[in-house]
């Protein structure tokens, strides 16, 4: 019998192409899996920002379900499509986007009344001003090389005075293992080392790539790409939620934060300047 290598796990830099091209390929080979294991908790068609179960219609981080009736909503990262299929519901309009396109087949799978577009978030294949809204529940921004540069993206296809609510692993999570028992509750790195999570097959090319950024980090990237933030909320873990995903678990929960969402506008000021603002 022929095993199949398994992925060696490294701390190493990994740039634009290479964190694409290797989240690409670990989509495709495991959205199967991916959705057969959580997509009781996502549901079809409910808008969930993380783990812990927030759900949009409590939140109402976009805006109430009643003023989301005709707005053009892109979703980013969208997977399955479940946040854009409770969007529709509202009478929104939505797309969604996904650089996976095996996740997007699973989205044909549940059913779309909406455009999906495999594409990948740092080229947004869309007009500048298209979209009221755009959303990403952990979706591109925990697996981009260079934030700024899909934040800009996102800029450019939003409407003056539009809304970008993101959501990614709480950047406090990097200090600890990734796991859900006694053992993930002990420091164990430090907070302050950005270098990437790699898995990499026998020939050294990553086949997984998620980047870390300190709470700073995000704030800063935000500003650089032209968004005004606006919130930046951390779910608790609720005592309805028995269930664990990966690392996140009623344990951890309850004490440390496991999702990070910035509420993000976009600016009035003009378009940011090549280099960002305040940035070297």
């Amino acid at each position: 019998m022929i095993q199949e290598h398994e992925p060696e796990a490294t701390r190493r830099d990994a740039d634009v192409a290479e964190s694409s091209r290797a989240n690409r390929g670990w989509w495709d080979r495991n959205a199967d899996e991916y959705q057969t294991e959580h997509g009781t908790f996502l549901g079809d068609d409910r808008f969930v920002w993380g783990p812990e179960g927030l759900d949009e219609v409590e939140a109402e981080l976009l805006g109430p379900p009643e003023d989301l009736k005709g707005k053009d909503v892109l979703e980013i990262g969208a997977g399955a499509a479940q946040c854009s299929r409770w969007l529709t519901a509202q009478g929104a309009r939505p797309v969604a986007l996904d650089i996976s396109h095996r996740q997007l087949q699973h989205a044909l799978r549940i059913g779309s009344a909406f455009p999906l577009v495999c594409a990948d978030a740092g080229a947004l294949p869309f007009a500048d001003a298209s979209f009221d809204l755009a959303c990403s529940a952990y979706g591109a921004l925990p697996f981009v090389a260079d934030p700024v540069l899909v934040l800009r993206e996102v800029r450019r296809v939003l409407r003056p005075g539009g809304r970008f609510v993101f959501s990614v692993t709480h950047p406090v999570r990097w200090a600890f293992p990734d796991e859900p028992g006694p053992e993930g509750l002990s420091v164990s790195a430090s907070y302050f080392d950005r270098t990437p999570y790699v898995e990499q097959d026998e020939e050294g090319r990553a086949v997984y790539v998620e980047h870390h950024r300190t709470v700073g980090d995000r704030v800063r990237d935000v500003v650089a790409a032209g968004l005004r933030l606006v919130d930046l909320v951390e779910p608790e873990w609720p005592a309805w939620n028995t269930s664990e995903w990966g690392g996140w678990s009623p344990l951890r929960g309850n004490l440390i934060p496991g999702t990070a969402i910035f509420v993000c506008e976009r600016s009035e000021m003009g378009a940011p300047p090549a280099g960002g603002w305040g940035r070297d």
